[in-house]
């Protein structure tokens, strides 16, 4: 599977849908690989290929004389989503085991199905037609985007899209949060008076989260803080303390201790984002000039207009694929944005 699988793990449906494909095509495009074991495992064969069909492929199980590689385990673990293309799966571990199971699973019920000739049903092989048909599709797209994502093209859009970016704000917090102002106001007196914030923040604060580690709230940007903490800290240098500001517990006193532009995420932070861009760049582009060369003919009846007053989608509705390279979100500065008590 390859990186096609990734931009449909991460969500391509959008973009598919962009290109008058629907979702659920969107989502069989991430089931091709398991359609296509499915049909390998229905066709007969007179003898268990010697050869692996990819370099360094191990042998894993035999079913009535075929063979099951360590590629057909992966594909079909990529397939159901318990592991991403280009991902490890160590042959010892469990998951590979359950994973083999299932692939063995497959063969004997498809073999059981051939055996019984109910292949030769002609609903039988229109599913088949329309498997095989999935894995083709599955197949082009890979050769597509396979050559259309290189380091050449991965460098071209993330210097498009550190050109475009706009920095945010970093910036470090403690915080003394009392049940009144007054007594936050005691606080910041204590503070200005030359006792240190952090030991201020053990005796008086009621956060018991923030209380023991002298009040620190950890590095967040600017634009993620409570529209009252942003006003407060707003304009405020290094080193100054503001307040107090009304919070949800209560009122609170906060220093600043940085403040500093936001770097740029480096080119392998955000690899995985770029790939996905071009990934659906390169799906949109090969969909719509198919579709333009095809004569598709649709007999359904034009559906009526919308009724007026009936509800839309707004335009700003939010989608799964970045509308150009300054959209790629960057990574955050922390697993999760530190607690502020507001």
């Amino acid at each position: 599977m390859g990186l096609n699988a990734h931009a449909r793990r991460e969500g391509n449906t959008a973009v598919l849908a962009n290109a008058s494909l629907t979702k659920r095509k969107g989502r069989r495009l991430g089931a091709a690989a398991a359609c296509a074991l499915a049909v390998s495992a229905c066709a007969p064969r007179t003898a268990a290929p010697q050869q692996p069909p990819e370099p360094g492929d191990r042998a894993v199980a035999r079913v009535n004389g075929q063979t099951v590689w360590t590629s057909d385990v992966k594909r079909e673990a990529v397939a159901e989503g318990l592991i991403g293309p280009g991902d490890p799966l160590d042959v010892s571990s469990d998951l590979f085991r359950q994973v083999l199971d299932e692939v063995i699973d497959t063969k004997v019920l498809a073999a059981a199905a051939v055996a019984r000739k109910l292949d030769k049903d002609p609903l039988a092989q229109r599913r088949l037609a329309a498997a095989r048909e999935r894995a083709l599709e599955d197949i082009i797209v890979d050769s597509v985007v396979g050559r259309a994502v290189s380091p050449p093209a991965e460098n071209a859009l993330y210097q498009e899209f550190l050109k475009n970016r706009t920095p945010g704000e970093v910036i470090h917090l403690r915080q003394i949060v009392t049940a009144t102002q007054p007594d936050a106001e005691a606080a910041r007196k204590e503070v200005a008076g030359g006792a240190a914030f952090e030991a201020v923040a053990m005796t008086r604060s009621i956060d018991n989260v923030t209380r023991f580690k002298g009040g620190d709230l950890g590095d967040t940007t600017v634009d993620t803080l409570p529209p009252g903490l942003a006003g407060a800290v707003k304009g405020a240098k290094a080193g100054q303390v503001v307040g107090p500001v009304k919070v949800d517990a209560g009122w609170a006193i906060v220093r600043i201790d940085d403040r500093h532009a936001e770097p740029a995420p480096t080119l392998d932070a955000v690899r995985p984002q770029l790939i996905r861009f071009i990934t659906y760049d390169q799906i949109k582009d090969l969909v719509l000039t198919l579709r333009a060369k095809a004569k598709i003919e649709n007999l359904l009846p034009t559906p009526p207009p919308a009724a007026p007053g009936a509800p839309t989608e707004p335009a700003s509705a939010p989608t799964n694929a970045p509308a150009n390279a300054s959209a790629l979100r960057t990574t955050p500065l922390a697993p999760s944005p530190p607690r502020v008590t507001q």
